[in-house]
């Protein structure tokens, strides 16, 4: 599908029905997937107008690698039994499950700007489903989050990571952290479609992000933590994720984590997915 093809003119039928489709069962699963696709190109586009979008995602897996592995990577790595080379096979999958949630703001970012420019007022004039503008938007964030990953997985392997299980293993992780990731991004559209700007959607985020992040297994083990704050990160999604990525690259017990990940993933995505639509369609 060109992209002339979703240049918005004005039909008798969007006319008559204010400008909106909402019988979105009558757009069968070719015509959207047809949709997405052509959104997906206009959404990357997008960025190749303005390259400076992927600055996050090019130097953020640098820039945590380096900081994490030569500032606390002696101290807690000793404190693991082992060294800087420890705590880099410990960090690095744990900074995989850290990827798709820091990506995932992006998106709500994104979102807000959007309905502020007006884009997204164009989009719901046309014959296309609610939903295929959202996903489309989660498709080019997730190949952002690939880019990353790729990224803090050549800076791990470049300075000394070594891979303890297969590379099936190493691909699972991959898919599973850009499920879960996915399911994220739900959360963040929604808030991008809620707050007013989207400075406020990113300090929403952060405040989300921050005690996610380091409440969590990802940066170091969890069995120094007061008992409190390891009864959250048991239920910290993120924790499970990051020990389920490690376990799946560096060896370790896997079915819990994976299982719990899951569990999450899907219960987001049921979740928030039908309101992010739901909101998409009645935000004025």
């Amino acid at each position: 599908m060109s992209t002339a093809t979703l240049t918005p003119t004005p039909t008798p039928t969007a006319s008559a029905r204010g400008g909106a489709v909402h019988d979105e069962g009558r757009i069968g699963l070719r015509n959207n997937l047809r949709h997405i696709g052509a959104l997906v190109r206009r959404n990357m586009l997008q960025i190749k107008k303005d390259p400076e979008s992927m600055f996050d995602a090019l130097l953020m897996p640098v820039i945590f690698t380096l900081l994490f592995v030569y500032v606390f990577g002696g101290s807690v790595g000793g404190s693991m039994g082992g060294g800087r080379q420890e705590y880099l096979n410990y960090l690095i999958p744990g900074l995989m499950a850290m990827m798709g949630m820091n990506i995932a703001m992006a998106v709500g970012s994104g979102v807000n700007d959007d309905f502020r420019k007006g884009v997204m007022d164009r989009f719901r004039t046309m014959p296309i489903a609610r939903s295929s503008v959202l996903i489309a938007k989660i498709v080019v964030e997730l190949g952002r989050m690939m880019v990353a990953t790729l990224i803090l997985l050549a800076m791990g392997f470049a300075l000394g990571m070594e891979l303890q299980e297969s590379v099936l293993g190493l691909i699972a992780a991959i898919a599973l952290s850009a499920a879960f990731g996915a399911a994220i991004m739900w959360i963040f559209i929604l808030l991008g479609l809620t707050m007013k700007t989207a400075q406020a959607v990113q300090g929403m985020g952060m405040l989300v992000l921050m005690p996610l992040q380091f409440g969590s297994s990802i940066f170091a083990p969890t069995k120094t933590m007061p008992g409190w704050l390891q009864t959250f990160t048991d239920y910290n999604p993120l924790s499970n994720l990051a020990d389920a990525a490690r376990a799946l690259m560096m060896g370790g017990p896997l079915a819990h984590s994976v299982l719990v990940t899951l569990g999450w993933t899907v219960v987001i995505t049921a979740v928030m997915a039908p309101l992010a639509v739901a909101k998409f369609r009645k935000k004025s």
